[in-house]
């Protein structure tokens, strides 16, 4: 029986999971086709990206955190399967940055059950284990299908990270950690982010996912790869 309800319980998560208002759930099914028919390198022309129906510019610009670096920031959650798919897009982006930009990662939480994802993020930054859980948690949750919805079970799969269960707790439900989510929460406002993933480069620009306008992951890449170069041409 509980293995029936976390099954019904992910794939709940596959179909609402990525969105913060109606409109955008509703999209949720056709991003992620979306997502897996752009998983390799398109044969087309490049094309002109345009402001306004590509991506979007953000007014007021959003201050960023990288110092003289262009930021790019990824709005995301370990609870969207979009974000799973997009994880090795994230990572080309990375590669394929030049030495003046750098990543950041903002968690959304644009429902109750998305803030435990929160909490695991800044706490496992705060113990230096990102870098060793960001797509291990998301191929725990999306491909082994583990039951990991609260931050104690969260707290175990950390500990397989070498986080030691109580001491991560403390952190995960701490005064700082809460004004970590506090602040990502207005960062998300203030880009007008509605659904996950999406990335802002430099507090400026907003780049989204969408069938309708067929932009996809790879679209994605290549849009924010412009708005990099752009930003560091100033």
């Amino acid at each position: 029986m509980f293995k029936r309800l976390a099954t019904l319980f992910l794939a709940a998560f596959a179909v609402s999971a990525c969105t913060g208002d109606k409109a955008a759930t509703a999209a949720a099914p056709a991003n992620s086709a979306t997502a897996a028919a752009t998983s390799a390198p398109a044969a087309a022309p490049a094309r002109d990206w345009q402001l306004g129906a590509d991506y979007f510019l953000i007014d007021p610009r959003v201050p960023t955190t990288t110092g003289d670096k262009v930021e790019v920031a990824e709005v995301f959650s370990y609870a969207c399967p979009h974000c799973a798919h997009f994880q090795p897009v994230m990572e080309r982006l990375k590669a394929q940055l030049p030495a003046n930009a750098q990543i950041v990662l903002v968690p959304a939480v644009f429902n109750p059950q998305w803030e435990p994802f929160a909490r695991a993020f800044y706490t496992a930054r705060s113990l230096g284990l990102l870098d060793k859980t960001h797509a291990a948690l998301f191929e725990a949750l999306h491909t082994q299908h583990q039951p990991l919805y609260s931050i104690e079970s969260l707290a175990g799969f950390y500990a397989n990270y070498g986080a030691d269960p109580k001491s991560f707790l403390a952190t995960a439900n701490s005064f700082v950690t809460d004004s970590k989510i506090a602040n990502g929460n207005d960062l998300v406002k203030n880009y007008g982010v509605t659904s996950t993933p999406t990335l802002v480069v430099n507090g400026k620009y907003r780049v989204e996912m969408s069938a309708e306008r067929h932009i996809g992951p790879n679209e994605a890449l290549d849009i924010a790869l412009m708005l990099v170069k752009q930003e560091s041409a100033k």
